[in-house]
């Protein structure tokens, strides 16, 4: 009998060893795969070299952070593509003051030795500033009305880069970036941030649980997110992808927006809070790290080794119509 308790105990021992070295072989081999650049949905990343952060979404989406990819090597995928990448920045008001700022610097870091087209809208066409641009990248300016509060320019900015998407944008581009006037870029933001449908993770909320983001809490909201759902809290600052997703996110963010209009709801933060609805359903098939939307109050964290983008500090009172 004890000679059959043995057999039986060293049977069970193999079968958990074999188990043990499948399963190292296969992580080994998944390990790997991720190592090697992939190309899947013109969604490229490189697995991550740094323990320090997260930098997969339990979703196994991408979160780029410095030390995570290979910046030559994802060059040099992406620039044969000859891609045109749109960039659309809203200078409403005083903030076309910002405007300078933000298309100098784009020029020295954001997306240099491709297309880019640079979409501002604005109030002001006149008070536009003339940047040297290199070749390959042009700037359109498109008037919009102004506002008396910035709440609605907030508003209307998903509507106009949807309509701007279907009327020009979706004709010349590949992917687009919808960003903040009042910023400037300081490094390197290139191909390794291009994705089907790409969001960042909000600066001010990186390190906190998702009991203390700022969702949109109200259940009659059409931006409400229970307390007990939500991944990240995503910046309203940059949208990314695609042309046609993100043209699908405004077009829904849109209407949900308009759905609570005219129920008298104001999110907590406009576009912000739809967004994050959006996104937390239709998960981004890549995230960038808060290097990608910094804040200079902000002292820059351990983990956040390069500031990339960031929100300039500015008195709202001085450039906003209403605080």
């Amino acid at each position: 009998m004890r000679f059959s308790s043995n057999i039986k105990l060293y049977v069970l021992l193999l079968i958990v060893g074999i188990f043990l070295l499948l399963g190292y072989v296969y992580f080994s081999f998944f390990t790997e795969r991720l190592n090697r650049t992939t190309q899947s949905g013109r969604t490229l990343f490189c697995f991550s070299r740094r323990t320090d952060v997260v930098a997969v979404t339990p979703w196994l989406a991408p979160i780029i952070w410095e030390g995570t990819y290979d910046p030559v090597l994802v060059d040099n995928i992406y620039k044969p593509m000859n891609l045109t990448i749109a960039t659309t920045v809203f200078a409403v008001g005083k903030y076309v003051s910002f405007l300078r700022d933000f298309l100098e610097t784009a020029e020295k870091h954001f997306m240099v030795g491709f297309n880019v087209r640079y979409y501002v809208f604005t109030d002001r066409p006149h008070d536009v500033p003339s940047v040297n641009l290199t070749q390959g990248r042009h700037i359109s300016v498109i008037q919009v009305p102004g506002s008396n509060r910035w709440q609605e320019i907030s508003a209307r900015r998903m509507e106009i880069i949807q309509t701007t998407i279907e009327s020009q944008i979706s004709r010349v581009a590949d992917y687009i970036f919808c960003l903040d006037v009042d910023s400037k870029f300081h490094a390197r933001w290139g191909a390794e941030s291009l994705g089907r449908l790409v969001a960042v993770i909000h600066p001010g909320y990186y390190e906190q649980t998702r009991d203390h983001f700022p969702y949109e809490r109200h259940p009659a909201s059409m931006a409400y997110i229970p307390m007990d759902e939500g991944d990240y809290y995503y910046g309203g600052a940059m949208i990314g992808g695609f042309v046609e997703d993100v043209y699908t996110l405004t077009k829904i963010c849109r209407n949900r927006f308009e759905v609570d209009a005219e129920n008298s709801i104001e999110a907590a933060w406009q576009e912000e809070s739809h967004l994050n609805r959006y996104l937390l359903y239709n998960k981004p098939s890549k995230v960038l790290s808060p290097e990608y939307l910094w804040q200079d109050f902000k002292a820059k964290t351990k983990e956040v080794k390069v500031i990339r983008f960031s929100g300039v500090i500015k008195n709202y009172a001085e450039v906003r119509p209403n605080v």
